[in-house]
């Protein structure tokens, strides 16, 4: 079995459990069949060590982007965004979307640094990953105008309807599932999961945090992507295998390589 965890912050796990040895991590999420990882950028200042991660890992890629709630000192542009994501390890653009749960007040430049993302993917070709809390018509809104279905991607830790999963699929997106699918209170989430054809699903932990039951309210990791599949194979009444292997299809689909990589040198 080979399970991709297609959203996580390596840089930021709980490493106590492991010995603060990010490879010893890792290691036990191979153990539970996970074969690749996306270690997700949330701003410019911890790029830098997202993309080390990439680089030392030949299971791991790298995305660059801004969160929309990261304050940063110097806003990138789309000239920047696209020089940083030529690099082989870099496969996709953002995190990046709207966020209006923690932020207030005129909410524009959140909404241009959404657009600014937008621009760099359209150049580079790589797709999106979204964030979108609280911000689902905006969101849904600037993706069309600003022509993101040409580049598609993915809609992060998604926990909308299944209306607004539809037009997410209209977009050309995928729809990933976190931990909190298997929350008892996830009802609708849990009916878009059983709806969703195959080949638009992905899988993630948005590892340290959301930890899937039975690891809920510990600090999460990529291990735990299993119980995620797990829980969807049960919505579905399908095999765990059929969904780790439909997951894997589609997370190279979208994010290239066709396959897993086992060396960046090979």
């Amino acid at each position: 079995m080979f399970l991709v965890d297609s959203h996580c912050h390596l840089d930021r796990l709980d490493l106590t459990p492991h010995g603060g040895d990010l490879e010893a991590a890792l290691q036990a999420a191979r153990d539970n069949g996970v074969g690749h990882f996306l270690c997700v950028s949330i701003g410019m200042a911890n790029f830098p060590e997202v993309l080390r991660i990439a680089r030392e890992h030949p299971d791991v890629s790298a995305s660059v982007g801004v969160h929309p709630n990261e304050q940063e000192d110097s806003e990138p542009d789309v000239d920047r965004l696209v020089a940083l994501a030529a690099d082989p390890e870099v496969v996709a653009i953002g995190e990046t979307g709207l966020d209006y749960f923690r932020s207030e007040g005129d909410l524009e430049w959140q909404r241009d640094r959404f657009r600014v993302h937008i621009a760099a993917a359209r150049r580079t070709g790589k797709p999106l990953i979204i964030h979108m809390r609280e911000a689902t018509k905006d969101t849904l809104r600037i993706l069309r105008e600003e022509g993101a279905d040409e580049v598609g991607g993915v809609m992060h830790c998604f926990v909308e309807d299944w209306d607004t999963a539809r037009a997410a699929l209209d977009l050309n997106f995928q729809i990933s599932f976190s931990g909190i699918v298997t929350f008892n209170s996830a009802r609708a989430l849990q009916d878009v999961a059983r709806k969703l054809p195959a080949e638009h699903m992905l899988v993630e932990t948005d590892s340290p945090y959301l930890a899937p039951v039975p690891k809920r309210g510990k600090p999460n990791e990529p291990a735990n992507v299993r119980h995620v599949a797990e829980f969807i194979a049960g919505l579905r009444d399908e095999p765990l295998e059929q969904i780790a292997e439909t997951t894997t299809a589609n997370y190279f689909h979208l994010f290239g390589g066709g396959e897993p990589r086992q060396s960046k040198t090979a």
